[in-house]
């Protein structure tokens, strides 16, 4: 009788910064499973983002071990007998796994963001780093990048139609075509460094249902983890059906199919998987350092202004960008007080601009753009080269026998 195929634990872990890390870890572990020669099993460390929306996907054990505590993780890599690690955009995680002596594949999504400043915060000498590819790479990122032991550039790691492109709608102008469904998409809302993450969807989610009420729109959903009893504030009785809640990945994806225009903050996962689906698309005003980036590289990529910014009196991207040559986290501060102070100082007025901002792209987008342009310039077999990297890591390792 022929000896049952060992079993391979893999570690995850992802940011604990919004939700593409957990897009991207969805994406990863459906890829993984699929072309595995041997059975897989998964533990996550920390990424407690992540835990609920990767719930349907079988992850046998979370544990709570700080992502930068090396001997926590080296105590679940020995428990779980770990022969390798995945990890995206969460540094200190691949850094105290190759530590515990787990080869691990560190997926960085945003090789166009880091500046000197930020070299430190990089697992620069992981097994292997795969920088996923981008429509530009600033010159302050290519010194960073070149630094890098094991640097592998993959295409955009997201759910997107594979195989012969049948299942994927054709790249359409979306000209003509009635807008009668909306989906409005926050992603995970969440900073290690945001103490009040309710901010952002006060101002905008009241300017995105006004504009999208003004533009035709029957029915809508918001899609984030909102705050517990939010409410976009009193309105006058409206026509336009909205519902609100988080979105798994698959639930995510169902919704996008079904859904007329998507409104998002320019996450790049979002975006990508959007584009795969020629799904028209406007950018929200960022959240953040990468998603001027992300909106900005979309309006590019799709050949239309579809982009929404932040008035002035929020913050001016120019100030942004200046900051960002000493770190992320010095960016991150002007923007998270500029949101916060406008908020509370002059919401009313910023909510206004903002409507204005979003109904004059929604009319852009219905002059039509080539949707599928962000996701036709990075490619779309990122996850596939992810896995496969993964895999010879797992395969290189010895194996044992679980009973």
């Amino acid at each position: 009788m022929q000896s049952p195929v060992p079993t391979v634990t893999i570690a995850l872990a992802g940011a604990e910064f919004g939700w593409g890390s957990t897009g991207k870890l969805s994406s990863l572990i459906t890829t993984l499973r699929d072309r595995s020669p041997v059975p897989l099993r998964f533990v996550g460390i920390a990424s407690g983002l992540s835990r609920s929306l990767l719930s349907a996907h079988g992850i046998d054990h979370w544990y709570d071990a700080p992502a930068d505590d090396g001997q926590a993780v080296a105590e679940v890599a020995r428990r779980e007998d770990v022969r390798a690690g995945l990890v995206v955009l969460e540094g200190p995680a691949a850094v105290a796994l190759e530590a515990a002596g787990v080869p691990t594949v560190f997926v960085d999504s945003l090789p166009f963001l880091w500046t000197k400043g930020d070299r430190d915060s990089l697992p620069t000498d992981v097994s292997v780093y795969c920088a996923q590819r981008c429509v530009d790479l600033p010159d302050e990122c290519r010194e960073v990048l070149a630094s890098i032991t094991n640097l592998r550039w993959v295409e955009a790691v997201t759910a997107v139609p594979q195989g012969d492109g049948s299942s994927a709608p054709a790249a359409g102008s979306g000209r003509g075509i009635p807008v009668r469904r909306a989906l409005v998409s926050l992603g995970g809302l969440r900073s290690p460094s945001l103490a009040d993450w309710t901010s952002y969807p006060r101002l905008v989610v009241p300017a995105a249902l006004s504009a999208l009420e003004s533009f035709g729109v029957e029915e809508v959903h918001v899609a984030g983890n909102l705050p517990a009893g939010f409410s976009p504030g009193a309105k006058a009785p409206s026509p336009m059906r909205v519902s609100y809640g988080p979105l798994g990945h698959e639930a995510f994806l169902d919704r996008l199919a079904d859904t007329d225009v998507l409104l998002t903050s320019p996450g790049l996962t979002t975006l990508l998987e959007a584009g795969a689906r020629a799904t028209p698309t406007v950018c929200l005003p960022p959240q953040n350092l990468s998603q001027i980036f992300n909106g900005r590289f979309h309006s590019r990529a799709v050949g239309a202004d579809v982009r929404v910014g932040w008035p002035d009196q929020v913050f001016a991207e120019a100030d942004v960008l200046r900051d960002r040559t000493t770190s992320e986290e010095a960016a991150l501060r002007l923007i998270y007080a500029g949101i916060a102070a406008a908020a509370e100082e002059h919401g009313t007025h910023t909510r206004t601009q903002v409507r204005d901002g979003i109904l004059a792209a929604l009319r852009r987008a219905r002059a039509g753009a080539g949707w599928t342009g962000l996701v036709d310039t990075v490619g779309r077999g990122g996850a596939a080269q992810v896995a496969d990297h993964v895999l010879d890591l797992v395969l290189r390792a010895p194996t044992a026998a679980r009973g």
